[in-house]
């Protein structure tokens, strides 16, 4: 596997502490799901990400090219971006905006918060990650306070099998999505590479979108307009960035589990944006959430000489 080059340290990368880094995405990517929630009331959901994706993509390379960023990737590094962008966005997000119709946007956030679990499984068949006995006790403790939340919320009765399954398919696609990355690191700057995954997104879904929705049934509204800039600017754009940069400096699966927070952040958002009951039951679950998270980004402690 190739290494990563200097690029991804670059200045086109965001270049900010990594607590920071962390808390930062985790704010963005769990508010996206409310504030899509909002944006799909006015918008066919597919003609709305092809839309976010391709005008993301432009303003990303746009971006590049002010700087004087050389826009251009090999062809190896071209074909990773563009199957991140189709993984990572244009299957991920089609089939979780799809699901988001059916479900509430806290249920979106903590099923996709399963992530941890299958990428640490992943990780360690084809990254060679290892697996000890505290990470998979900090898993354990992210499912188990996950799962409370899940059957409080299923116990409600609002969301359906349909938008489950959806999401569920989602986490798949998100999860292959990372395990690329690591697995074929691409060697471009991240302003470039991000902006090739935005276009090779919305390219790939436009012929979906326009095949099945109707662009008479957009609604224009002030909602959809501000949703419509938060979700490209900085979501598609600052928030992508941030999560390859993480995922560039810390390993797959210690990177993956930061969205054991999603549920608690997402039923935040939810409420706040969208007035979604939250249950008490819903905040006991954060708990061991949180103590999971601990367990399996600790770091682990060097070996003494000594003791070598």
């Amino acid at each position: 596997m190739r290494a990563a080059a200097p690029a991804l340290t670059a200045t086109a990368t965001p270049s900010l502490p990594l607590p920071l880094m962390i808390a930062a995405f985790c704010l963005l990517w769990s508010s996206a799901y409310a504030v899509a929630k909002l944006a799909i009331a006015d918008s066919p959901p597919l003609l709305l990400l092809t839309a976010r994706f391709l005008l993301a993509g432009l303003v990303m390379m746009g971006a590049a090219a002010l700087s004087g960023t050389s826009l251009r990737l090999d062809r190896r590094d071209l074909i990773v971006f563009a199957l991140l962008g189709v993984a990572n966005q244009a299957v991920y997000l089609g089939l979780g905006y799809l699901g988001m119709q059916t479900i509430s946007a806290g249920l979106a956030a903590l099923i996709i918060s399963a992530n941890p679990v299958l990428t640490a499984v992943l990780a360690a068949a084809w990254l060679g990650e290892q697996i000890t006995w505290r990470k998979l006790i900090g898993l354990g403790l992210g499912v188990g306070g996950v799962a409370i939340v899940v059957q409080n919320r299923l116990a409600l009765g609002s969301d359906h099998l349909t938008g489950i399954l959806l999401t569920l398919a989602a986490l798949v696609s998100l999860v292959g999505g990372t395990i690329l990355f690591k697995r074929f690191t691409p060697s471009g700057g991240l302003f470039v590479g991000n902006g090739v995954q935005s276009l090779a997104a919305g390219l790939a879904l436009a012929p979906l979108a326009f095949a099945t929705e109707s662009v008479a049934d957009v609604v224009p509204t002030w909602r959809l307009l501000a949703a419509f800039a938060y979700l490209v600017l900085l979501v598609s754009v600052f928030a992508y960035l941030l999560w390859f940069r993480i995922l560039a400096v810390s390993g797959a699966t210690a990177a993956s589990s930061y969205h054991f927070l999603m549920p608690p952040l997402g039923m935040l958002f939810g409420w706040l944006l969208l007035g979604e009951h939250v249950a008490a039951l819903d905040l006991i679950g954060i708990v061991p959430v949180a103590l999971g998270i601990y367990l399996v980004t600790r770091p682990t402690r060097p070996t003494s000489p000594d003791t070598a």
